[in-house]
């Protein structure tokens, strides 16, 4: 089964090598691929590629590693990853979806999503900060870019 990530789309975690497991608002699937190829499937399926959304963050922001990505842009879909997405354990979040967040211990954060669940990552909280700035600082840029635009018209 192919999955094209959604507004609904929380968070895609790594659960083997090749298998994910898709948290939504409402529901929850296990794929049979890997976080990066749904992220990269995603972004095809919205008419990009995930190297091009890559580059795309580049030139907004000048961001090149552990890059948040647009994966949509009309509803603002923003996943950023918690690591490397070279690293099979790398976990991607919806920005949007985030309530708050905090520390557990020096390596470990929880995020409270907007629905409630409640979900524990191997990030520090640092690192988990500076990862929800970035996206946000994509998306503050994505939508001064388009009332721009629809200023102009």
């Amino acid at each position: 089964m192919e999955y094209e990530i959604s507004y609904d789309t929380q968070v895609i975690l790594p659960i083997k090598e090749n298998k994910s497991k898709i948290i939504e608002e409402n529901d929850e699937y296990y794929i049979d691929n890997s976080p990066i190829n749904i992220l990269e499937h995603s972004c095809e399926y919205f008419g990009s590629s995930y190297e091009g959304r890559k580059e795309g963050t580049k030139k907004l922001l000048g961001i090149t590693h552990k890059s948040p990505i647009i994966v949509e842009e009309t509803r603002k879909i923003i996943f950023f990853p918690t690591m490397s997405p070279e690293n099979k354990n790398c976990v991607w979040i919806n920005l949007e979806k985030i309530e708050k967040y905090y520390e557990v211990d020096h390596k470990k954060s929880v995020i409270e999503f907007k629905n409630g669940d409640v979900l524990e990552f191997e990030i520090s909280i640092g690192s988990l900060s500076n990862q929800i700035l970035r996206a946000t600082r994509l998306k503050y840029v994505l939508e001064e870019r388009i009332n721009l635009k629809e200023d102009n018209n």
